[in-house]
């Protein structure tokens, strides 16, 4: 959808706004509908996502989770409240989320549940808005059994070995075969503070 002429700029970066919200929650709805061509159209080309257990650019991002669904992978997603700071034709946002993810763990079935924010780099490129970059942010996690009383006996020393606002996440998609990135940001730290700073600079026109 392209720039209407007639409006005023306050208009603009209000329907700018509404634009990438409705866009931030296309992004959970499609994806986990496994609605992969719509989801397709939220990156722009060059966009990037990462995530604990994969890393790489949109299509990329797409591949793997297809393979994931046909192999039984279950992860979803919810939202909050979303955060705008719009510059031009750039933004960024933050969107309160939890990830949901169901595997068997130990022998017995359990659910983790990691609370966070998705942090996006986005551009408005021929008048439409896209992600260059997903960043979640990990705060916390927790993980419990699906059947009540059944208890997984967890390694502590792998637990140990991951940051704790996704630790229980990354056991799980460990446990199921995945490789999981050890320096994701979390609610404080080093790395979600770089991560701030490169929200800021992007915003100023540096590269995501």
């Amino acid at each position: 959808m392209h720039d209407r002429t007639d409006l005023l700029p306050e208009e603009n970066a209000v329907r700018d706004e509404r634009l990438i919200r409705e866009l931030l929650q296309n992004w959970v709805v499609w994806r986990d509908a496994g609605d992969w061509e719509r989801f397709r159209t939220v990156w722009h080309k060059d966009g990037r996502m990462m995530a604990t257990w994969t890393q790489g650019t949109g299509d990329e991002f797409i591949a793997i989770s297809k393979e994931g669904w046909v192999k039984g992978v279950s992860i979803l997603h919810f939202l909050g409240g979303i955060a705008v700071d719009l510059a031009g034709e750039r933004a960024i946002s933050q969107t309160k989320m939890t990830i949901s993810q169901r595997a068997e763990v130990e022998g017995v079935l359990a659910d983790v549940l990691c609370t966070g924010r998705f942090y996006d780099f986005l551009e408005k490129r021929e008048g439409k808005w896209g992600i260059v970059l997903r960043q979640p942010i990990y705060e916390k996690d927790r993980m419990d059994p699906v059947t009540p009383g059944a208890v997984p006996q967890l390694d502590r020393a792998l637990l140990e070995q991951f940051p704790a606002g996704y630790r229980h996440l990354a056991y799980l998609q460990t446990r199921i075969g995945y490789t999981v990135k050890k320096d994701m940001p979390g609610l404080k730290g080093p790395e979600v503070e770089a991560l701030y700073a490169r929200g800021a600079a992007w915003l100023r026109g540096a590269a995501a």
